[in-house]
């Protein structure tokens, strides 16, 4: 069993048929959509496309809306512009057709927060600029290094802290369509403190969906801490944040968010440029799959393919590549460190979890079974990262979909129970379903003694299937 997820981004590589549907049987978790390089029309085919899969293949795959955020773009750009080093460009903050001379770009407030020294990256650094004036509308540069510009590129500004709403309303637009239509993640872009991931709860309403918090923006790094705690889940999206901080920085920051996510018990995501040359290639080069293996050995929960799998020439042998790089990295993985922070000496469920943990490492059980009703106990479980499969079995569709993202937990939708015993049958039923125990094998079951009331897990029962 494969205890990493895997996260897949769709576009119009996966748009061909049966490329989807290869996605999941090669163990897909979560399929991303892009709400920044997709109309809507474009999402409403996705969702039905991957719940139509998904049903199929009998799996329990979670769909991830991905947020643009104010994210600053380039506008259109005539094809064959390239930008030569010593030359001049401007950045208008006027809508119109840009050339190797100018462009424009979507942040009409950029001349304002910018000032000449700046530097501005485009296109993930491919191209940088230094700022040499500011006008009204305009913002004057000369290209430090230049390359091929195309129309929608991403521009950075290292160090400035810009005048925009990390929410924007497309945002809260395609947040709506998310809640209207069961998206089961919302990862949010342009997080640059705990108040923007608690902004977008608060913008949810009754219809909370786990937020992914995506840690891309230098003072989402001071405010580390506090966004872990706000967020169900973390991100490390490297390509904005390798282009926000100096390079030399971004393995570090990487394993500091890794280990503050761990050691708050929230499932952490690495993601961007992981296996970047097999957008083209069939093979991956030897740094990739290092980089691959490396975050397999910092226990992260999953590891996403961006567009690998929405551009790329062949997205199911990526996936497939993927899933083969992590299970030879988790076979060298002998044991799993807890790295939890100490919790309240009263938190029961906290202890519970770990003490089941604690108990498989001693017995020899075949699995660890969580009747979850919100998928807590499972989540709790799986972060002190047991040698076992932790099966979780829950009444919810839902939660069975938000739990693909969560390290080394399997989902079985199970039918209501009223008592402990028919509750521990449930389990046992499930986990013999699942064929994560066979008959006569021990598993562990824990639940709480106030049968579906969410966070009351107090209870652990060895059971023989």
């Amino acid at each position: 069993m494969r205890h990493t997820k895997l996260i897949a981004t769709l576009g119009p590589a996966t748009e061909v048929p049966g490329v989807l549907e290869g996605l999941i049987a090669a163990g897909l978790d979560v399929a991303r959509l892009n709400t920044s390089h997709a109309t809507r029309d474009v999402l409403d085919r996705q969702l039905a496309a991957v719940r139509t899969a998904a049903a199929v293949d009998g799996r329990h795959v979670a769909v991830m809306l991905d947020l643009g955020g104010a994210k600053i773009r380039i506008g259109q750009v005539a094809e064959g512009a390239i930008l030569m080093a010593g030359e001049r460009f401007e950045l208008r903050t006027e809508a119109g057709p840009g050339d190797a001379s100018g462009a424009s770009v979507n942040h009409v407030g950029l001349p304002g927060d910018l000032s000449p020294g700046d530097r501005v990256l485009i296109d993930d650094g491919r191209i940088e600029l230094a700022v040499v004036a500011v006008e009204p509308g305009v913002v004057r540069t000369v290209v430090e290094a230049g390359g091929a510009l195309t129309s929608r590129r991403g521009v950075n500004v290292p160090g400035v802290r810009l005048s925009v709403e990390s929410i924007t309303d497309t945002d809260r637009a395609n947040l709506a369509w998310a809640l209207d239509h069961g998206v089961d993640l919302v990862a949010q872009s342009f997080v640059r403190s705990a108040d923007d991931v608690i902004a977008l709860r608060a913008a949810m309403g009754t219809r909370v969906v786990p937020i992914v918090a995506k840690i891309e923006k230098h003072e989402a790094v001071t405010d580390l801490q506090a966004i872990v705690a706000a967020a169900d889940a973390v991100m490390v999206a490297r390509g904005d944040l390798g282009v926000e901080i100096a390079p030399e920085q971004v393995p570090v920051v990487q394993r500091r968010i890794v280990a503050a996510a761990r050691a708050a018990g929230k499932p952490v995501v690495v993601a961007t440029q992981m296996l970047e040359s097999m957008t083209e290639a069939h093979r991956p080069t030897r740094a990739e799959a290092s980089d691959v293996a490396n975050a397999i050995f910092d226990t992260v929960d999953a590891v996403m393919l961006s567009g690998e799998t929405a551009i790329g020439r062949n997205p199911v042998h990526v996936l497939a590549t993927m899933d083969r790089i992590v299970r030879a990295a988790e076979a060298e993985v002998v044991d799993h460190p807890t790295v939890l922070a100490p919790g309240a000496t009263d938190d029961v469920a906290a202890a519970v979890s770990r003490a089941v943990c604690e108990l498989a490492a001693t017995l020899d059980l075949a699995a660890i079974v969580t009747p979850t009703q919100s998928g807590a106990t499972a989540r709790a479980v799986a972060a002190h990262r047991p040698r076992v499969p932790v099966l979780a079995a829950t009444p919810d569709e839902a939660v069975a979909r938000w739990l693909a993202i969560v390290w080394g937990v399997r989902a079985a939708v199970i039918g209501s129970y009223s008592t402990i015993d028919e509750m521990i049958a449930a389990a046992a039923e499930a986990a013999r379903d699942a064929g994560v125990a066979r008959p006569g094998d021990l598993i562990a079951v824990t639940g709480g003694v106030a049968v579906h009331v969410s966070g009351s897990t107090n209870l652990i029962q060895v059971h023989r299937v």
